[in-house]
C-alpha cells in the first residue's frame, strides 16, 4: 500500500511541473509580435545635442519654466517650447539626448536620464541650454521595454546600449516576457 501511494503522489508531483512551451502563469498568450531593442553605440548615446525643433510625436512627460515648457520626446530627448504668448506657443528647438524618458528642474538646472547616465544641463538660457555634468551610471539599466505582459528578445549588451523598444512580427517566441 506504501509504494502504490509513493507512486499516486509522484505521479501527481512530477505531472504538475509547467511545460516550457506553456505561456507565463496569467499573462498573455504569444501573438507572433514582440518587442525588438534598439541599440545605439555608447559614443552616440553620449552624444547630446541642441538643434532645431522637430515635430512631436511620442510626448512624455512636461515640466514648466515660466515661460518655457520641456517636452519629452519619449528615448529621443526633450522639446523646448516658449510658452510666452500661451495661444501661439513657439517650438524653439530640440535638445537630442538617447534614451531620455524622465526629466526634473531644480532652478537653473535640468536633470535628465540619458540611458544610464544623468546628465545636468545649463538652462539659465533656454534658447542655449548647455551640458554641464554627466553622472555615469547613476540610472539602473533597464533590461526590458516598458510595457508589462509582452514577449521580447533578450538584450545583448554586445550590440550596444538600448535606446528604444520596436514591435515587430515573430516568427518564433522570444525567450524574454515581462
Amino acid at each position: 500500500m506504501k509504494k502504490f501511494l509513493f507512486l499516486v503522489v509522484a505521479a501527481a508531483v512530477l505531472g504538475c511541473h509547467p511545460d516550457l512551451s506553456d505561456e507565463p502563469p496569467g499573462g498573455s498568450t504569444f501573438d507572433k509580435t514582440g518587442y525588438r531593442p534598439i541599440y545605439q553605440s555608447n559614443s552616440e548615446v553620449k552624444n547630446i545635442l541642441v538643434g532645431a525643433p522637430i515635430p512631436l510625436k511620442d510626448p512624455g512627460k512636461i515640466y514648466l519654466f515660466e515661460p518655457y515648457l520641456f517636452i519629452n520626446e519619449r528615448g529621443k530627448g526633450l522639446h523646448i517650447i516658449d510658452n510666452s504668448d500661451p495661444k501661439n506657443p513657439e517650438n524653439i528647438s530640440f535638445i537630442s539626448i538617447p534614451a531620455n524618458f524622465d526629466m526634473a528642474v531644480k532652478g537653473n538646472w535640468l536633470y535628465a536620464d540619458n540611458a544610464s547616465d544623468l546628465v545636468v544641463l545649463d538652462i539659465s538660457d533656454p534658447r542655449l541650454p548647455k551640458v554641464v555634468k554627466r553622472i555615469s551610471g547613476a540610472i539602473p539599466a533597464m533590461n526590458y521595454p516598458p510595457y508589462a505582459n509582452v514577449y521580447f528578445e533578450c538584450i545583448d549588451t554586445k550590440k550596444g546600449v538600448v535606446t528604444g523598444w520596436e514591435k515587430v512580427n515573430m516568427e518564433t517566441k522570444p525567450a524574454c516576457y515581462r
